[in-house]
């Protein structure tokens, strides 16, 4: 049993492409990506965006979307019309609430369905009902194709793959017993996310996530009607997702590239788009897969740009906010502090996964078990080191 977490006592604000957030060191927008999928197009877009408006790098994000920083005063509007022309900006009124992760391998190495086509028609229902607009920013929907990369994620409405004919409806990361076929997965989701509205409507209207409502899983599962089978237990999230060369089904190889801190660099982007033969997949780890590849001979070249292939890299168990001079409210800059405890092998707590935060509010913190590094603004303890109990 379950009960309301205390009522929001404030809309969500969550910074978008168009509605972007004034940090300290210029405006930061958010520019949704839903499962990840950019085209070489799309990626070029971006990058030459970052040149010319922003800091010149690119935020990969824990939802698999991407963050412009350092926005000149006035840009908004120039940025808008480029990711319009790039066919990411597809609804203005829709632009924060599609949050969308999918599996980036999905259809090219293992897997039990191809949950790509569902990405796609799921944004598409999203945009075309003037209803959805009114979901919170914070609104997550997962699709994952049964190896258990996404559905961990704690989504407020996710499918998760239990056969090649069968499909669970995930709520809150929950297993609600509800069962659908592949072709019908879209269909429910899109039904649960009308369910989650009518529900959020009927508690007061302030939540921001499925989790947040007083028995919200079993609310929704209800109102969507349908047989109930036995729940199964969803898989955790995992703590780092893959690096380096992945051999796909078909002989191909994918290469998934581990972007450090989530920073890529516009001239590291470029290199992607070089290289890439078909469209690329942002991950929930802040990394980029290129797949599609004759072999893994570009792994060389990525690796000298600074990104990382090396799947026992520290740099797949150590995540930072924005910190100094990012975040007025940050007390150090994390992530140079970050960079030079990896560089010089002095990571706390033995290198274990850890998350380092410029104050007490952690943002971008991962889910699951993970060591704090948080930054206390003295100059002889300039750090405090909290283990998961």
């Amino acid at each position: 049993m379950t009960t309301a977490r205390p009522p929001r006592d404030r809309v969500d604000a969550c910074p978008g492409a168009l509605q972007t957030h004034a940090a300290a060191d210029g405006a930061l927008a958010r520019v949704r990506v839903p499962g990840g999928a950019l085209s070489v197009v799309q990626l070029r877009a971006l990058s030459t965006a970052a040149r010319d408006l922003g800091d010149g790098a690119l935020e990969l994000t824990s939802r698999g979307n991407v963050q412009l920083r350092g926005l000149r005063r006035g840009a908004e509007a120039e940025l808008g019309d480029r990711l319009a022309a790039a066919g990411l900006l597809p609804s203005a009124t829709h632009e924060t609430v599609r949050n969308v992760l999918a599996s980036p391998l999905s259809g090219r190495a293992g897997g039990l369905v191809d949950v790509r086509p569902w990405v796609p028609a799921f944004d598409a229902g999203l945009c075309a009902d003037p209803a959805l607009a009114g979901l919170p920013g914070r609104f997550l929907a997962a699709f994952d194709d049964g190896r258990g990369d996404v559905a961990g994620q704690a989504a407020d409405v996710g499918v998760l793959a239990l056969r090649p004919d069968s499909v669970a409806l995930l709520l809150a990361g929950i297993d609600t017993g509800l069962r659908t076929t592949p072709d019908a997965a879209v269909g429910l989701a899109l039904a649960a996310t009308h369910a989650f509205l009518d529900e959020r409507c009927g508690q007061g209207g302030t939540a921001w996530r499925v989790a947040e409502l007083a028995e919200g899983p079993a609310r929704i599962a209800a109102a969507l009607g349908g047989s109930l089978h036995d729940p199964v237990a969803v898989p955790a999230a995992p703590t780092s997702g893959p690096a380096g060369a992945v051999p796909q089904d078909d002989g191909r190889t994918a290469l998934v590239a581990v972007a450090p801190l989530g920073r890529l660099t516009a001239e590291q982007a470029d290199l992607l788009t070089a290289v890439a033969v078909t469209d690329l997949r942002v991950t929930p780890w802040r990394s980029v897969v290129v797949p599609d590849l004759p072999d893994a001979a570009a792994a060389g070249d990525f690796a000298a740009a600074g990104l990382v292939l090396d799947p026992l890299s520290p740099w797949l168990r150590v995540t930072a906010c924005a910190g100094r001079p990012g975040c007025a409210k940050s007390l150090a800059d994390v992530r140079s502090d970050a960079t030079s405890a990896v560089a010089n092998r002095t990571l706390p707590a033995d290198g274990a996964r850890q998350h380092w935060a410029g104050c007490e509010r952690r943002c971008g913190r991962p889910p699951g078990d993970v060591v704090d590094v948080v930054a206390t603004g003295s100059l002889f303890d300039p750090y405090r080191i909290e283990t998961p109990h």
